[in-house]
C-alpha cells in the first residue's frame, strides 16, 4: 500500500467508504443542535473541547440565548461565565459575540451559506465552515478535517500530510464529491469507537485488511 499508485489509492478509498458506510449507517454530527445557528455556536465552542462537554453546556445555553441578537447584546462577562466549563471560554465568548454581531449587521440574523462569508465570521475557520455547509445545509463543498479525520487519514495511508488544509486537499482527490460530508462523519465515528488515538482496536477493526497501519500498531 505504501507504494500504491493514485488510482490504486482511489480504489482502496472506495473500498474504505463502502465498509464505513455499512459499519456506521447512522453516522452524523454529534453536536446537538436544532438549527444552523445553533450548530454554528456549538462548533465554535467545540474547538479543543469534546462534543460531549459542548452538549452539556449548550443544553442550558440555547435556552438562555435563542438568536444571534441575544448573544450579540448580552454582557460579555456573563456570556463568558455561561460557557465557563468549556476550554478557552473567554476567547470563545469574544468570538461568539463578534460572530453574532456580524450575523445581525451583515446577514439579517441568518447563517450564510458560502465558504467566504462563513470564514469571514469571528471564530470560524475552514473546518467549522465545512461542518455548517455539509451538516446544516447539505452542501458537499469540502471535507471536515478534525483530529479524528487527520489521524485516520494518516493511519489509513490516504495521505502523509499533516496540516488540515493539505489533508483535505488530498482526501478531496480520493473521495467522490457526493461522499465528502458523510466521509468525515464516518471517519469521526470510527475514530471514536474503534481507531482511538492511544489504543486502536486493530484486531476488531472493520478496515484492517485495507489499512497499512494495522500490522504496525
Amino acid at each position: 500500500m505504501l507504494r500504491e499508485s493514485h488510482l490504486d489509492r482511489q480504489e482502496r478509498s472506495a473500498q474504505i467508504i463502502a465498509v464505513l458506510g455499512v459499519s456506521y449507517p447512522d453516522a452524523h454530527c454529534e453536536l446537538k443542535h436544532r438549527s444552523p445557528f445553533e450548530l454554528l455556536i456549538a462548533t465554535i465552542l467545540s474547538a479543543q473541547s469534546t462534543d460531549r462537554q459542548v452538549n452539556v453546556v449548550t443544553a442550558d445555553l440555547f435556552h438562555q440565548y435563542r438568536t444571534p441578537r441575544d448573544f450579540a447584546e448580552t454582557d460579555p462577562s456573563q456570556l463568558a461565565e455561561d460557557i465557563r466549563r468549556i476550554g478557552l471560554y473567554r476567547s470563545k465568548a469574544r468570538n461568539i459575540q463578534a460572530c453574532c454581531r456580524a450575523l445581525v449587521d451583515r446577514h439579517g440574523g441568518e447563517v450564510p451559506r458560502t465558504m467566504a462569508e462563513l470564514t469571514a465570521l469571528a471564530g470560524v475557520g475552514r473546518k467549522t465552515a465545512n461542518v455548517l455547509l455539509g451538516t446544516a445545509f447539505g452542501l458537499n463543498l469540502g471535507i471536515v478535517v478534525d483530529t479524528h479525520v487527520a489521524r485516520l487519514a494518516q493511519r489509513l495511508g490516504l495521505t502523509s500530510e499533516s496540516s488540515p488544509v493539505k489533508i483535505e486537499q488530498a482526501l478531496r482527490r480520493l473521495v467522490s464529491v457526493e461522499y465528502w460530508t458523510a466521509f468525515s462523519h464516518w471517519l469521526i465515528w470510527h475514530g471514536r469507537r474503534r481507531c482511538k488515538a492511544r489504543k486502536p482496536d486493530c484486531p476488531g477493526c472493520e478496515l484492517k485488511t485495507l489499512c497499512p497501519s494495522a500490522a504496525k500498531i
